[in-house]
């Protein structure tokens, strides 16, 4: 399997998981000036950015562990642009992770959502 056939299907699998935890998904891919975030969502009153990590092999860490600080403040980034060019959202809101196993066939061997992965800086 491709590495961007893995993204897709791990996206693909983040995005069923968290419909079956009562999450609403508002966005998919969202891109902005300082990057992309993989889900927008809300949970109650909750507006949550999601990055989604999906890997085949635990042998350079887990998909959680794979998020730099880069990355983590490009997070933020995006999710303060999200708000500022969309009304009537919560107040309240977080950056969230979904982590993604497959096995080597592709299939789903684990998925865990990390809330609040990357906090305030």
């Amino acid at each position: 399997m491709k590495r961007r056939d893995t993204g897709i299907l791990g996206e693909k699998l983040a995005r069923d998981f968290l419909k079956q935890r009562g999450y609403r998904i508002l966005e998919t891919n969202y891109r902005c000036p300082h990057g992309e975030i993989d889900i927008v969502a809300r949970q109650k009153d909750t507006l949550v950015f999601i990055e989604v990590r999906t890997k085949t092999s635990l042998e350079f860490g887990t998909p959680g562990e794979t998020i730099t600080p880069v990355k983590k403040e490009r997070m933020r980034a995006c999710g303060a642009y999200y708000q500022q060019a969309h009304h009537n959202l919560p107040q309240l809101w977080r950056l969230d992770v979904v982590a993604v196993e497959l096995n080597q066939r592709g299939k789903l061997s684990n998925i865990e959502l990390i809330e609040n992965a990357v906090g305030e800086e």
